[in-house]
């Protein structure tokens, strides 16, 4: 498998344990991507616009309903992240994924039993999100504190691979159940929100046998633990030079940070956030998440249907078909990314080319929807197959997937490597809150501007990309194959930056001769 060539990992360290365990703890991106993607086109189910009413409204009480839907789990989610991070701080990242597991399988139980209340609904969505936007903040955290450099971005890149699955499984089932479950009853919607439980269930299960990240370890001062569990992560002797190494790297880090922030309170964190190199990281994982989303991915993932609408599809089984296709789109973006560009291309370089091609279908797109109009074509009856048509429709594939081997997976992975241990958790809550503020913010105004906005939805969010594509390019620095406590030098940390020349090139020195000597074992 593909891994950072600049890292000096032993090759022992790049072992079935530690991926093993990235891959079970990704069941809560299952879960995420699931949610994420399943409910747009369940609400374009006949059955669930028939108990839950859609079908009698008008365009703007359908508009704002959908909105509420879909915008209570980014909420939750929001929160969730939020509140979860004192927890983890002080309880540790496998009980946080417990716990956030445990939250999550309530809500989706609660909406599983709704019986055509949407105020259950709304419920079960705001705690699902506690517990997606828990999940989403612990386990990225946790994978990046338990993976070696030379694969951290692959094994962080597994979370969003499922993410996408999980979407993809989310908008094929109720393609399924479209197809094959009579809408006479309550079934067919109740297949695609009772399977909610299976991924949430699988976390769970996960969790109770996962390992304590050993940097969490060090940092409650059990040196002890931590060895042991690192030992078993990496696949050494407990007396390996690299172990020995590698804990001697998260002591330095822990000493300094409590050098700076002695007592420990949360005065001394937010002064810990203001410190050259620290705030500029904090800004970075900020503006990230919120172009994540300026993307205009969401407009696709939560209203595919409503979107191929745009494109001229008409039918449920056919927008839902053609929203299914586009799961499998992302997917393989994701795969590729997660296999082979996060650790090859790098970070820096995967987001400006994402940024400035991945414009390109979506300038398109909003090009050909201004042309043609084909959805007031197909709403007067009038249906006609163009090849700038079926364009157009292989131009949101395309997107999909150009983002997914882009943003989608290299916000996550990035925001979950660049901070300093000791506020590294309390950062990582307040991008992964903003990350779902904005989707919050995104799915709550995409009804509306599809509607108004019409062909001018798609030109905002491709003049946001190319715009995102020159931020990139002069402010976004390559983490690539560098250890978490490498990044407080690239990040102008002044007592880490400040090391002389000489240091710096006998610690270089010191680095390659201890890869080649392990590599020689």
């Amino acid at each position: 498998m593909f891994h950072a060539e600049n890292a000096n990992d032993p090759k022992e360290v790049r072992n079935w344990r530690v991926q093993c365990l990235a891959l079970g703890v990704s069941m809560s991106a299952v879960a995420m991507g699931f949610d994420t993607a399943f409910i747009g086109g369940t609400q374009a189910l006949e059955s669930f616009k028939r108990d839950y009413g859609l079908n009698r409204r008008s365009q703007l009480e359908r508009d704002t309903l959908s909105g509420n839907i879909v915008s209570t789990f980014q909420a939750g989610c929001m929160v969730g992240s939020l509140l979860t991070f004192p927890l983890v701080e002080r309880y540790g990242r496998r009980l946080g994924m417990i716990g956030a597991s445990a939250v999550f399988c309530i809500g989706a139980a609660i909406m599983t039993a709704a019986a055509g209340r949407l105020s259950m609904i709304y419920a079960g969505r705001a705690i699902t999100g506690l517990g997606i936007g828990s999940a989403s903040l612990i386990v990225p955290v946790y994978i990046a504190e338990t993976s070696p450099p030379s694969i951290r971005g692959r094994l962080v890149g597994i979370f969003e691979v499922l993410s996408q699955g999980g979407g993809m499984l989310g908008f094929w089932i109720n393609y399924i159940v479209d197809r094959t479950i009579s809408p006479v009853g309550p079934k067919q919607y109740l297949i695609p929100i009772g399977l909610q439980l299976l991924p949430g269930a699988l976390l769970f299960f996960v969790s109770l046998f996962a390992i304590e990240s050993p940097r969490w370890l060090c940092k409650q001062d059990n040196w002890e633990q931590a060895r042991k569990n690192l030992v078993w992560l990496r696949h050494l002797p407990v007396d390996s030079d690299y172990i020995t190494e590698e804990l001697r790297g998260i002591r330095e880090q822990i000493e300094y940070e409590k050098a700076k922030s002695p007592g420990g309170s949360w005065g001394d964190k937010w002064k810990e956030m203001k410190r050259k190199g620290n705030r500029n990281r904090i800004g970075i994982g900020l503006l990230l998440m919120a172009c994540q989303n300026l993307t205009g991915v969401n407009i696709l993932t939560y209203y595919s249907p409503r979107i191929f609408e745009t494109l001229g599809l008409t039918g449920t089984s056919t927008k839902l078909f053609a929203t299914g296709c586009y799961g499998i789109a992302k997917t393989t973006g994701m795969v590729i990314f997660a296999l082979w560009l996060v650790e090859r291309v790098g970070r820096r370089k995967g987001l400006i080319y994402g940024a400035f091609i991945g414009s390109l279908p979506m300038w398109y797109i909003g090009g050909y929807v201004m042309k043609a109009d084909p959805a007031k074509a197909a709403s007067s009856g009038q249906f006609t197959s163009s090849g700038w048509g079926y364009l157009a429709m292989v131009c949101v594939y395309l997107y999909g997937m150009i983002y997914c081997m882009s943003w989608q997976g290299i916000t996550w992975v990035y925001c979950s490597e660049i901070f300093p241990i000791g506020i590294r958790m309390l950062c990582v809550a307040l991008t992964t809150a903003d990350q779902w503020l904005w989707s919050f913010i995104i799915s709550r105004t995409t009804p509306y501007m599809i509607t108004g906005l019409g062909y001018g939805t798609y030109f905002l969010f491709a003049s946001f990309m190319v715009l995102m594509g020159f931020w990139a390019f002069f402010f976004i620095p390559e983490t690539k194959g560098l250890s978490l406590e490498d990044m407080d030098r690239i990040f102008g940390v002044p007592e880490r930056a400040g090391l002389g020349e000489k240091e710096q090139q006998v610690e270089q020195v010191e680095r390659v001769d201890y890869g080649v000597r392990r590599e020689d074992l």
